[in-house]
């Protein structure tokens, strides 16, 4: 039996047929019409796109040198399964992400390498200045918040990320409109013209970050962006001293998703602001290879504020090169309810005097 061919309308996406009055293509859903050559050509330029390819070499990091390692402990958090890596100093410590006490678990070892460091720029008084900068003036937050023995809970920490460098060629295809109306003595008219607008180019990326742990959420680290990695230094151990360092649990390959993610959609964006002049702007497709793909291995440094309330954890992060400060807020339910009573009382207070005026004038 043979099958039916069936042409979409670049508009409406309705199927469309062909008109024998007009001997064209028309689509019974928005009217439009299409010369026969315009639609098979559109049709051919959809068959020729090519899908996405976006590959990594993720050979990041490198081996420890004999002897590289000594002095330095992995610490196990039996609360939320953190693994930090530290000195001597760390026993005593508390958990940075949930604060809850972290266990020596022996030597360090297992993992690999960094290729290079951002050393901290910010120390812990500027960190705990900060901290209090934030807090300040938030009425409805809790007074254990505010306590100076919590404040001076913060931890420098070294989290992992993977940098992300590749070339970009994009070929992207964008459905646009342009609208006029105008208006006689009887009806008002609105005229939608449709478009088809091309873009195409390359575009570099050099270290994309996507943090390598599980424990710091990709939206609140991506939060404390930008770091400079003009300040990146090669890794060396000297620059753990009296700060800890997160051990990564997802890996390079584990992070390629995030990665191409970040690339597609910064891709999409810049493409995007150089189609101008239309009334909408959608886009409809977009083809991404990717060249010289390659990923390395950094540790950033964060200072983290962990500390819980009714149950709940909550983490504050600030960036330990920019002083960047993010982080979601408790709520005190019981100072909520007694702010809302004062203005409450404050506004039946007001319409009262204003009554109380207006009778004064004879007006009520």
């Amino acid at each position: 039996m043979a099958s039916l061919l069936q042409y979409k309308c670049p508009c409406c996406d309705g199927a469309i047929e062909f008109d024998s009055t007009a001997q064209k293509l028309k689509c019974p859903y928005c009217d439009t019409e299409f010369e026969v050559d315009a639609l098979q050509n559109y049709e051919n330029e959809l068959l020729d796109e090519q899908p996405s390819s976006m590959e990594w070499e993720t050979a990041a990091g490198s081996e420890w040198n004999a002897g590289e390692t000594n002095g330095l402990h992995t610490y196990v958090c039996k609360s939320c399964g953190g693994e930090i890596v530290g000195d001597d100093s760390m026993a005593a410590s508390a958990c940075p992400f949930c604060g809850n006490p972290i266990v020596l678990t022996g030597q360090f070892a297992g993992a690999l390498k960094p290729d290079l460091l951002i050393p901290f720029k910010l120390d812990k008084k500027a960190a705990k200045e900060k901290l209090k900068q934030h807090l300040s003036g938030k009425r409805l937050l809790p007074k254990v918040f505010k306590s100076e023995n919590h404040i001076d809970e913060v931890k420098g920490v070294y989290v992992p990320f993977w940098l992300f460098d590749t070339d970009a060629d994009a070929q992207l295809r964008f459905r646009t409109t342009q609208t006029r109306s105008w208006s006689d003595e009887q009806y008002d008219y609105t005229e939608t013209e449709h478009f088809l607008v091309h873009r195409g180019g390359q575009i570099g990326f050099d270290q994309v970050p996507v943090d390598g742990s599980s424990k710091m959420a990709d939206d609140l680290m991506e939060s404390l962006e930008p770091f400079d990695t003009k300040e990146a230094v090669p890794f060396n151990t000297a620059y753990l001293a009296g700060y800890a360092a997160d051990k990564y649990d997802v890996s390079a390959e584990g992070s390629i998703e995030r990665a191409n993610a970040r690339v597609r959609q910064s891709t999409e964006d810049a493409f995007a602001e150089t189609v101008t002049g239309y009334s909408s702007v959608k886009l409809e497709n977009s083809s991404i290879q990717l060249h010289g793909g390659k990923a390395r291995y950094a540790l950033y440094p964060v200072w983290l504020f962990s500390t819980t309330w009714q149950g709940k954890n909550y983490l504050f992060a600030m960036n330990g090169q920019t002083g960047k400060f993010v982080g979601d807020l408790p709520l005190d339910k019981s100072a909520a309810k007694a702010w809302t009573l004062k203005i409450g009382l404050g506004a039946g207070a007001a319409i009262y005097a204003v009554m109380w005026v207006l009778w004064l004038m004879g007006i009520l």
